[in-house]
């Protein structure tokens, strides 16, 4: 099969070549060119709308990035630009004090996510991750802390401990997605001293196969963290307002003490939230200080308020859920014809396509070849990081999708047989 013809992205690159003397690195973290395809993918938007993306060369791509999540419904949605804009214009968003749409927005939250009696609101996922640890060790006058997956930059949590002591985060112990057993024995020797379990409820590793929970998994971790005295909280950051309206927890039943939210929340203005149960809220009101000026702004409350509004409606999610299952089990299809070691996993909102390791190492290659021809092709998914599906999607884009995977394992099984 004819290899596809190499995308023209010197703009992109012109511009990164720049940054590299403006900026250390050029870009910051999961944006950098080598947690793509070096060379193959671009550096630089120039726009977006709906499920499409256009680089600074003019390139056109049907994205399922989504930003890394937060677009829920589409790039430059009107409505939600508009109230923005609206609230911009005619009332501001920047002040000392607080506007009521932080009200509105926490008794949103109480409508929706189980375990949400009180919240507060941040910026990032990162900041309401880390605040939601200070809660819980607030809370309970513990220090300890249990994790399953990605929570964020922080000095607590963060992979790369380049710039960090290590007693910023010597007491912060990890366990495998799961592994109950993992978590039992790390309680069995620290559980006195923990103050919280976090985890994603739906495991979703960077770079690696996504994982549902096995039968009985979330309900020990439950039961462990009762047992112990534990805070447990739910990251949501990504599958709150994705695999539904009230998150992993709504979709599998099994209730956390605090959630932290974000992301989808706004469709890509910039609010994070803690949520949970008033005992354990209330120690932010009294034991522990967190502030930012920033953090009030009410652009992004408004964002919200019109996303959730939009979602319920519209009935984005359930758009998503079919259409997503559908294009899914296109997927399965190719793979199970092309037979290249290619492994789908995932939920209909969001899913991954990895490649199987082997002894030779092959699957790299693999890897690298098939998101090639995809990016050649005009559409946007990422070798490292899984993929979205937003409310803009059509199922002609689908369709065009699906086609451009079976070509683009047809290329990886001509080439390696």
């Amino acid at each position: 099969m004819k290899e596809t013809e190499k995308l023209t992205i010197t703009k992109s690159r012109e511009l990164f070549d720049e940054a590299v003397g403006l900026v250390p690195g050029g870009v910051l973290g999961a944006r950098r060119p080598t947690d793509f395809i070096n060379g193959e993918y671009p550096i630089f938007i120039e726009s977006g709308k709906g499920c499409r993306l256009i680089d600074v060369d003019g390139n056109e791509y049907i994205d399922f990035l989504c930003g890394y999540g937060p677009i829920i419904v589409g790039y430059r949605e009107e409505e939600v630009d508009e109230a923005v804009y609206k609230q911009i214009r005619d009332k501001g968003f920047c002040f000392t004090l607080t506007q009521k749409y932080q009200n509105l927005l926490a008794k949103k939250l109480t409508q929706l996510v189980p375990s949400s009696e009180l919240s507060i609101f941040l910026k990032t996922g990162s900041d309401a991750t880390t605040a939601s640890i200070r809660i819980a060790r607030a809370y309970t006058n513990r220090l300890k802390v249990m994790r399953s997956g990605y929570h964020g930059w922080h000095d607590w949590c963060v992979e790369m401990k380049g710039g960090i002591p290590s007693k910023l985060y010597e007491d912060v112990f990890e366990f495998q997605y799961n592994r109950l057993d993992q978590l039992e024995d790390l309680m069995a020797t620290h559980g006195a001293e923990t103050a919280a379990i976090i985890m994603t409820p739906f495991g979703h590793p960077n770079h690696q196969k996504m994982q549902t929970p096995r039968a009985g998994f979330l309900e020990g971790v439950r039961e462990i963290a009762d047992r112990y005295g534990v805070v447990l909280i739910y990251d949501e950051i990504r599958t709150c307002f994705r695999l539904a309206m009230g998150g992993a927890q709504e979709l599998y039943g099994v209730t956390p003490d605090l959630t932290v939210l974000g992301k989808a929340l706004a469709n890509g203005y910039p609010i994070s939230a803690v949520t949970g149960k008033k005992d354990v809220m209330m120690a932010a009101a009294d034991k522990l200080f967190i502030s930012s000026t920033f953090f009030p702004n009410s652009d992004a409350f408004v964002a919200a308020l019109k996303t959730v509004e939009i979602l319920e409606r519209d009935n984005v999610l359930k758009n998503i859920w079919g259409k997503g299952e559908r294009f899914m089990n296109r997927i399965q299809a190719v793979i199970d014809k092309h037979a290249v070691g290619a492994e789908l996993t995932g939920l209909a909102p969001m899913f991954h396509i990895t490649f199987a390791k082997d002894d030779t190492g092959s699957y790299k290659g693999k890897r690298t070849d098939f998101y090639t021809q995809l990016i050649r092709n005009g559409f946007f998914f990422s070798p490292h990081h899984h993929a979205y599906i937003n409310f803009r999607h059509t199922e002609k884009d689908l369709e065009l999708a699906g086609n451009a995977i079976d070509e683009s394992l047809a290329f990886v099984k001509e080439k390696y047989r």
